[in-house]
């Protein structure tokens, strides 16, 4: 069958690749014109929260089904075009120091496993409240539902927390850089040239979403959200 052909060939994982982590990009781009509602202060966020974690909201659940479908793909693609890349080349080749590649590119393996952890500690700490902390995940607004913009502040506060995330957002910066602008090529969408603009466009996109999810914990840290 064709699809099987097509999951089976190099190119084809290479596409299913590009495709899920483009659709990941769409979501970073939502998930933080959300998060930045922090800053008009708790009503605004724990409204936004509230819908989301709504039992009837079945486009937030078409949304977390699709979002789930392409971090599973875009893992299990990543791990077998590695095993691949491997044994196809020899040892001596694979010691060779990378002589014209960007930081970026050197780290998307293991970045790409730091953001794996990040996403587990992210879905354990502030959508399961499985890790608490700062031991707020209980807290009350003055609606009775989940004080989320509690939770934030409180969470942030917490000095390894807050690092935690800074960190990983520098990592997931890197990967959407070097990520956004190869998805492209691989999609067939880029023109040779010396200063490619997807390039340029992938650099504006990984800053902006960098630059999105860090604001927060920086902003509680210095004070703006509390």
């Amino acid at each position: 069958m064709f699809l099987v052909s097509f999951y089976r060939s190099t190119v084809g994982k290479k596409i299913i690749m590009a495709v899920s982590g483009l659709i990941g990009v769409a979501y970073l781009v939502l998930h933080i014109a959300g998060n930045l509602k922090a800053f008009e202060g708790p009503e605004s966020l724990n409204s936004y929260a509230h819908f989301l974690h709504g039992p009837a909201n079945e486009v937030t659940w078409t949304v977390r089904v699709v979002l789930l479908a392409a971090v599973i793909f875009h893992v299990l693609m990543a791990w077998q075009l590695t095993q691949r890349a491997n044994a196809a080349r020899p040892v001596a080749y694979r010691k060779r120091q990378p002589q014209v590649s960007t930081w970026a590119s050197r780290t998307m393996r293991w970045g790409g496993v730091l953001l794996l952890v990040f996403i587990v500690f992210h879905i354990l700490h502030f959508t399961l409240g499985k890790l608490d902390p700062a031991g707020a995940f209980g807290l009350v607004d003055g609606s009775g539902g989940r004080d989320v913009y509690g939770n934030v502040v409180a969470s942030f506060h917490v000095w390894w927390v807050a690092v935690f995330y800074l960190v990983a957002m520098v990592f997931l910066g890197l990967h959407l850089y070097h990520g956004a602008w190869s998805s492209v090529r691989t999609l067939g969408y880029a023109k040779p040239s010396a200063n490619p603009l997807h390039r340029q466009i992938a650099r504006i996109v990984a800053v902006a979403i960098w630059l999105g999810f860090t604001l927060v914990p920086l902003g509680v840290i210095v004070g703006l959200i509390r």
